[in-house]
């Protein structure tokens, strides 16, 4: 199989929500492959030593402010975009938050707060981007799920909410703009380690807990990810659109595990 399948030199990527967290490692990966970056958060200034990171591999990097919960935000971020690199490639819709609260604790603040960032943001940011990418007639937009996109867990209802409507935005997505050369997929992670959950991770009797459910026995470390965000970027998935990818050790099997008198059933 040629390595030029996966090769993103001379493409421009924009992952957004690139301050912290996983979209650093998308853009990293994105980079590693060959691509040019635009990087988006709420303040331009916290992007400087990602803008440097990806300098000094030898890529161009701009950093755009982007609120994905302003629409006026986006428009303005999808122009700037435009004029920094004449066209956008791939779109990697990565900007998301949560929530975590019992059902009956959740109020209407932290739902819109979540959905309208997640799912509602998603959307525009890639209304905005496909513009320019149906009149070129090419487009890789790929979508950040979750494996709550599949599986529903107490105590994320509007995360939940959010992300399963990201993996059916997708669906709708790709029958939409696949005539016009634009690909959509949703690549969705399992559990894995970030600012927005670490201190789930400082519990090591639920981490213990939840590496039971996962058959490679694991939570995912952010590299895990770089494979399948550089096929989806890539002409290597030139024929894959409207699919959910889960990245996730294999915890969406459903496989549950527990020990019994020092065996394992």
């Amino acid at each position: 199989m040629s390595e030029s399948l996966f090769d993103l030199s001379g493409q421009v990527a924009l992952v957004t929500g690139t301050s912290r967290g996983l979209g650093q490692y998308f853009a990293r990966a994105l980079a590693r492959a060959g691509a040019d970056l635009i990087l988006t958060s709420r303040r331009r200034e916290s992007l400087k030593e990602m803008e440097a990171e990806i300098s000094a591999m030898g890529r161009r990097a701009v950093a755009v402010e982007l609120d994905v919960r302003d629409e006026a935000s986006i428009r303005r971020m999808a122009v700037e975009a435009e004029r920094a690199f004449g066209q956008i490639h791939v779109l990697v819709n990565n900007a998301g938050c949560n929530v975590r609260k019992p059902a009956l604790d959740v109020t209407w603040d932290d739902w819109n707060l979540v959905v309208e960032t997640n799912l509602r943001g998603s959307f525009f940011v890639a209304q905005a981007i496909a513009r320019g990418m149906i009149a070129r007639g090419y487009g890789r937009i790929i979508n950040i799920g979750s494996v709550t996109s599949v599986f529903g867990y107490a105590g994320l209802a509007p995360y939940g909410a959010s992300r399963g409507g990201i993996r059916q935005l997708t669906m709708s997505l790709a029958d939409d703009w696949g005539p016009h050369g634009v690909t959509v997929n949703c690549l969705a992670p399992g559990w894995f380690k970030t600012q927005q959950n670490q201190v789930l991770y400082e519990d090591q009797e639920w981490v213990e807990y939840l590496k039971e459910r996962i058959p490679v026995r694991r939570p995912g470390a952010p590299n895990d990810l770089d494979g399948a965000v550089v096929f989806l970027a890539s002409e290597a998935s030139r024929y894959v659109t409207g699919q959910t990818l889960l990245v996730d050790g294999g915890i969406s099997t459903g496989a549950m595990r527990a020990t019994v008198r020092g065996k394992q059933g």
